[in-house]
């Protein structure tokens, strides 16, 4: 049996179970052993032909594991994390296929997009699945997500049940780490949006152009009836578009570009811009704030666009979407200051932030931050100048160790400002006393900004996860403290 045939055999309705953890095998499965960065499924073939797998897909070169009599068929390939990806829409009667796909990539803004997106869609009265680092949400469940971007066996399973819920549409963050192992690579994508690349992830891809080959790697596949909404104002952008066969939307803030915005202010009730589009303009205020949260607007907006939705459906969407969970999400109580919990795990991302909130602060900006463990360790000193630049306090905790030890993390912070010994730096390894230490500190009409988690209720401490959710841990001490 070659892999076209394994194929038909999944398309036909009574095909065996597919899966991709020997863990989980049974006797007449198809296992496809993907090759991971980490993990080399090829090693697990042994145990799962000893549980009774049935199909065995593999990368060249896969040698001793022939049948032998053993009743198991062998299938070669030269890429099985693709592979996988294809078996897993097959399986799944191809439901991409039946769903208008939207994608968005990029370092920062991914998840705010989404949200955007799906927020237009509903304002056109249609359903929209969002898969991202928040939620799960197929119209059927709504799950917390442990990744970014699933696996393709879990994207196809969604799209299914997006479907059985009616929607029409599917709007996704494509992470580098997905995109590099293939995970949405069977999907036939109507537009993808591109929002930045800036120092991040350079544990995994070890090489600023490895993660931009990454990023790249959806604009590539796009066909010419498909749309590429690029970011003007990002240099990445060129490279983009040059190896791109879809159409090009550029878009850009007070600039020149297809799609433009202009902004009017940004206070504390939020920004107010003008979306511009061929000679179209419309008045748009979000109570999100920011340049970069209008650069996000800019972006869901294309795809939506791209998707067919006309310019004033767009912008009741882009202005009724409120909160965004964990980003510059404000934890509401009857204290005299403000606390905010934002996502901000980048020294740009960082940036962004902060030099939002500066010029809104009544009084003083206290900034809680750490660094997560395990992941790239350059970036560490970089948000501690980001965070000097601007914090009137400065409170430097953990985030999630992880297996590295907190300390040493923290002194890699550390070693980024120009003055630790400053009074208005402190060091609190432990993360809840950090956030104790900020509360306890503020005064009337300060602004708290507790940074790096955002919507996560756990933290990683070694290799477990612990309940830990810094909106919560706030309304409890706020609660002790009256």
């Amino acid at each position: 049996m070659n892999f076209d045939e394994l194929l038909t055999l999944v398309r036909s309705g009574n095909s065996p179970r597919l899966c991709d953890d020997s863990r989980i095998v049974e006797p007449g499965d198809i296992f496809v052993a993907v090759k991971g960065p980490n993990v080399d499924g090829r090693d697990f073939i042994p145990q799962v032909l000893a549980k009774g797998a049935k199909f065995i897909v593999c990368q060249h070169p896969c040698t001793g594991h022939e049948s032998r009599g053993t009743g198991h068929v062998v299938i070669t390939v030269p890429d099985s994390s693709l592979a996988l990806a294809v078996l897993a829409q097959a399986a799944n009667g191809n439901p991409a296929d039946k769903l208008t796909n939207l994608a968005v990539t990029g370092t920062k803004g991914k998840t705010t997009v989404t949200f955007l997106v799906r927020s237009c869609f509903q304002a056109a009265g249609e359903k929209c699945g969002l898969i991202g680092t928040v939620i799960y949400d197929t119209g059927i469940d709504a799950s917390p997500a442990p990744l970014t971007t699933p696996d393709c066996l879990t994207i196809a399973k969604s799209q299914s049940q997006m479907l059985k819920a009616g929607a029409k549409y599917m709007v996704i963050e494509a992470s580098s780490h997905a995109l590099d192992q293939n995970r949405v690579a069977a999907i036939n994508f109507k537009a993808a949006a591109f929002t930045n690349l800036t120092g991040d992830h350079l544990d995994y891809h070890k090489t600023t152009e490895n993660y931009l080959a990454a990023k790249s790697k959806i604009f590539e596949t796009l066909s010419p009836d498909a749309t590429a909404v690029l970011n003007k104002q990002s240099s990445y952008s060129k490279g983009i578009a040059a190896i791109t066969k879809a159409k090009v939307l550029w878009f850009a803030v007070d600039e020149e570009a297809d799609l433009s915005a202009e902004i009017h202010s940004i206070d504390d009730s939020g920004t107010s811009f003008t979306l511009r589009y061929q000679g179209q303009s419309i008045r748009i205020k979000t109570p999100l704030l920011g340049r970069f949260n209008v650069a996000n607007h800019l972006a869901a907006a294309g795809l939506c666009m791209s998707a067919g939705l006309d310019l004033k459906t767009i912008a009741r969407g882009l202005s009724s979407l409120e909160a965004i969970p964990g980003r510059l999400e404000n934890v509401k109580s009857d204290a005299p200051f403000t606390v905010l919990v934002d996502f901000a795990h980048t020294d740009d991302a960082l940036d962004n932030v902060l030099s939002t909130l500066k010029p809104l602060c009544k009084a003083r900006l206290i900034v809680v931050f750490g660094c997560g463990g395990d992941r790239d360790k350059t970036k560490r000193p970089r948000m501690a100048k980001v965070v000097e630049k601007y914090a009137d306090m400065a409170i430097v905790t953990s985030d999630n160790p992880r297996t590295e030890n907190p300390d040493d993390i923290i002194s890699q912070i550390v070693a980024g400002f120009k003055d630790p010994g400053s009074p208005k730096i402190k060091i609190e390894p432990d993360r809840k006393k950090a956030i104790a230490l900020a509360i306890e500190s503020a005064r009337k009409n300060d602004v708290i900004i507790i940074a790096g988690k955002g919507h996560e209720n756990y933290q990683i401490i070694g290799k477990q996860k612990f309940p830990f959710s810094d909106q919560q841990i706030v309304l409890d001490l706020l609660k002790t403290k009256k």
